[in-house]
């Protein structure tokens, strides 16, 4: 990790100073391109529009429910310039849910494109693909590019978390996090003036704002957007911008290797990819199948906790445990032994992690104790290499043992015939939880009771009281816009659910 703290850190305000002229390279958006000069120039005229609008006694919050369009990344521009904070909104809340979110974040205005029509429902917003609103722009075309004085401990933007465990929380970002992530990544992957940055990614999301968007600023490169993520148009895209570089979260790794293979898939100019999530085996596969660099790294939104994998980091661990990081037991808080799982924490402090908007109860129950609780559980191993064992929300109490959802997961993908698996508890009829598992099958293939049990009891790693009790098998999982699964509505579900669920006994 770059070891810049507080002032030393660069903003996001210091990475679009340099761009200001820039006028042969900018951002490449479907069948355009603007260059970095009139794309600056276009976000003071959206700065202005919108300080029009507010009142400058309140908090300078504008809320947004927009795809990946250049409007999009003008309005952080015009964050970066003007200190307007925009506020990511959760796209899967809706009417009251989304309404409490907006007035929590004290959005004195919402921004919302057509695409989120049905999203945004009649909450009072503006339709920033509207006449109305073009006009609001246009008349303040000219407006002047001054960049403010920013301090990296300034808020540049709210990230709403998630939510796949409960309501979601905004994040404070600030300069400082969302510049410093830009800069390392260019450090890291070398990147430069001659790069393309591919953000297919949600901008909504701090995966696609701190090492996507601020990558392509702090590499004074050129930057390729996507409104959505499309597997299928991911590498004619990669082509078609010479992008060189891009960035995932989740699933969209797993997504693209699903598209018929070809001889020439490594012909193509991108050099490296960094993303969160990502399954151990599919960052081999699209590493050797598109002759890239995969990295993928351990982080959250809140950026109390980052493990980072080395060369010599065995398959499917996160990396090895890093100085002042801990794995603690959940319940007394002192150290696990190897193998055992508990909940990784950073004993130095907060880390990158600046607090919740609005939010006090949420700050204390992160930093209970001095210590930042990220929330994830996992367990090492006797050299030290940190292993995944799933969310706290995923702990499952089965015949009085805790489990994490995570290990049992990578047993299941190692199943011919399973893509995608999420496991989650379903209360028990007795006490505690009953482990179920719901699976995403290959094309062409189905279900096999007999031989999923004979799977199940030759995988060695597999303990009695990790065993499905039950399994779903779906055509698809609810998920998140930023491709993670909901369990909570899983399990929620339960075997009441339109798909087929299989009784499995040992």
């Amino acid at each position: 990790m770059n070891p810049l703290q507080g002032s030393q850190l660069p903003t996001v305000t210091s990475l679009i100073t340099p761009l200001i002229d820039v006028d042969d390279r900018g951002v490449y958006f479907e069948e355009s391109f603007t260059t970095w000069r009139d794309h600056v120039a276009e976000a003071a005229a959206v700065a202005a529009a919108l300080r029009e609008r507010m009142d400058p006694n309140r908090p300078p919050h504008v809320g947004v429910l927009l795809q990946n369009t250049p409007f999009f990344s003008a309005l952080l521009v015009a964050a970066g310039l003007t200190g307007i904070v925009p506020v990511g909104l959760n796209p899967i809340r809706r009417g009251a849910a989304l309404q409490r979110d907006i007035t929590h974040a004290d959005c004195q205005l919402v921004l919302a494109d057509s695409a989120s029509a049905a999203v945004i429902g009649d909450i009072d917003h503006i339709d920033v693909d509207s006449q109305e609103w073009a006009d609001e722009v246009v008349a303040h075309r000219g407006t002047p590019v001054h960049a403010r004085t920013a301090s990296p401990a300034d808020t540049f933007m709210l990230i709403y978390t998630s939510g796949t465990s409960g309501d979601p929380k905004a994040v404070i970002c600030s300069h400082g996090k969302v510049a410093i992530a830009g800069v390392t990544m260019t450090d890291r992957f070398g990147l430069g003036a001659d790069d393309v940055c591919y953000v297919s990614m949600p901008l909504f999301h701090s995966n696609a704002v701190l090492v996507g968007w601020a990558v392509a600023l702090a590499c004074r490169g050129s930057m390729a957007l996507r409104r959505r993520f499309s597997a299928s148009q991911f590498l004619p895209d990669v082509r078609r911008y010479g992008a060189t570089y891009a960035n995932y979260v989740g699933k969209p790794l797993s997504y693209v290797l699903a598209t018929p293979e070809r001889p020439d898939d490594g012909d193509n100019p991108l050099r490296a990819v960094y993303g969160n999530e990502g399954a151990p085996g599919d960052i081999e596969r699209f590493a050797r199948r598109f002759n890239t660099v995969v990295v993928d790294g351990f982080g959250s939104t809140e950026g109390g906790v980052a493990i980072a994998r080395t060369p010599d980091t065995p398959s499917g661990s996160l990396g090895p445990l890093p100085e002042g990081t801990e794995i603690v037991d959940v319940d007394t808080g002192e150290p696990c032994p190897p193998g055992v799982t508990g909940e990784i924490v950073n004993t130095t402090g907060p880390g990158r992690f600046e607090g919740y908007y609005n939010d006090p109860d949420a700050d204390a129950e992160r930093m209970r104790g001095g210590v930042y609780h990220s929330g994830d559980l996992a367990y090492r191993d006797e050299n030290g290499y940190v292993y995944f064992a799933g969310r706290l929300g995923d702990w499952m109490r089965v015949d009085g043992e805790n489990l994490g959802a995570a290990p049992i997961e990578r047993v299941l993908l190692r199943h011919p015939d399973v893509v995608e698996a999420a496991v989650y508890g379903i209360p028990a009829p007795d006490v505690g939880d009953q482990v179920m598992a719901a699976l995403r099958l290959a094309d062409g293939t189905t279900f096999d009771v007999d031989s999923f049990r004979a799977f199940l009891a030759e995988q060695p790693d597999l303990g009695p009281k990790q065993w499905p009790v039950y399994v779903r098998i779906a055509a698809d999982l609810p998920r998140t816009e930023s491709f993670k699964v909901i369990k909570r509505q899983l399990a929620a579900e339960g075997t009441e659910c339109g798909d087929a669920v299989w009784a499995i006994r040992r």
